[in-house]
């Protein structure tokens, strides 16, 4: 463990179609351009058992999952990753780059599946002991045109199928985590994606100059 230089976790976190894939590449860039080792990993996923949840959940369009076994699913998933893969790099002085973390779960089963946020918050508690990231980035975006990018990658997984409805209930929650929690940075990801990226950079290198205080 490098006690003098312990890692950090950074979570990057938005509705469909803000750029996550593109702009998470950029924050591992700058991070390991101010000498630091870094790991890119995803939610769900990560481990062998969290990338066959992804499958199922993500994928198995024809599956009726109940919306408390989606939750149920995602923090077995989570738990997994974090033992396994998150706070051993942590502990090795490593920055964790991951998409998604918690705060997904509370925007897409809490707000919109709608699931009892109490009953979120006690899973989290008994599974991962309500473990946070150091810093969560929230990539802003209007959920029309967030959809209409998103449908331009390719084919639709079983959340992007969703109807608009359910993803302006994950926006708004989304959004709610940002106002409670100091963590969580918004960025609006409507401009430009150079526009976007230069703004990430400038967080990052923010958030490298506090660590190196």
């Amino acid at each position: 463990m490098d006690v003098l230089n312990p890692g950090k976790m950074i979570s990057i976190e938005g509705v469909e179609g803000v750029g996550k894939s593109t702009l998470i590449p950029i924050v591992a860039q700058e991070v390991e351009a101010e000498g630091y080792s870094v790991i890119m990993t995803r939610e769900p996923g990560g481990t062998e058992i969290g990338e066959r949840v992804r499958d199922l959940l993500l994928h198995e369009h024809d599956s009726n999952i109940a919306p408390v076994t989606e939750l149920s699913l995602m923090f077995a998933a989570r738990a997994q990753h974090l033992e396994e893969v998150i706070k051993p790099a942590l502990n090795n002085g490593c920055w964790v780059i991951c998409d998604r973390f918690t705060d997904s779960t509370y925007a897409y089963q809490g707000g919109g599946r709608q699931l009892d946020q109490t009953l979120i918050e006690s899973i989290e508690v008994a599974t991962i002991n309500a473990f946070q990231p150091d810093h969560t980035l929230l990539l802003d975006l209007d959920v029309e045109l967030g959809l209409k990018r998103a449908a331009q990658t390719g084919a639709k997984d079983r959340f992007e199928s969703e109807n608009v409805t359910f993803f302006e209930r994950v926006r708004l929650a989304y959004l709610e985590r940002a106002n409670q929690f100091g963590r969580v940075h918004v960025i609006s990801a409507a401009p430009p994606l150079s526009e976007v990226a230069q703004s990430v950079r400038a967080w990052i290198r923010h958030i490298i100059s506090k660590a190196k205080q």
